[in-house]
């Protein structure tokens, strides 16, 4: 008996990484406000209570690799069977975006000084 596998897996994660790129971000925005924008490092020309992305680098790459990691997922799961070579790959890829988030933030780090 062949067994099929579920639907519950892929769907959690897409879910989990759909939700930590889309309602963190937005509650992360929501949450800053004319009483808590109390920063004296914060941009002067914006009024208080404006939100203003100050890094967008990672959060850039993170949300194209993001959507690309969905695709990259219904791909690989279209003939519901993961091989070793889709497994490395996927797992290659993880490594490629850390070290380009960590890229990023080093170079941006390097700008400010």
């Amino acid at each position: 008996m062949e067994n099929c596998p579920g639907e519950l897996g892929p769907s959690t994660i897409v879910g989990s990484a759909a939700f930590n790129l889309l309602v963190i971000s937005g509650l992360s925005i929501f949450a800053v406000s004319k009483e808590n924008d109390t920063d004296p490092r914060r941009d002067q020309s914006v009024p208080v209570g404006v939100k203003k992305i100050y890094d967008l680098g990672v959060f850039s790459i993170t949300s194209t690799v993001s959507i690309c990691a969905y695709i990259w997922l219904w791909i690989v799961l279209m003939d519901q069977n993961v091989t070793v070579t889709e497994a490395v790959i996927t797992f290659a890829a993880f490594w490629v975006l850390l070290i380009c988030c960590y890229l990023a933030d080093r170079y941006k780090a390097s700008k400010e000084k």
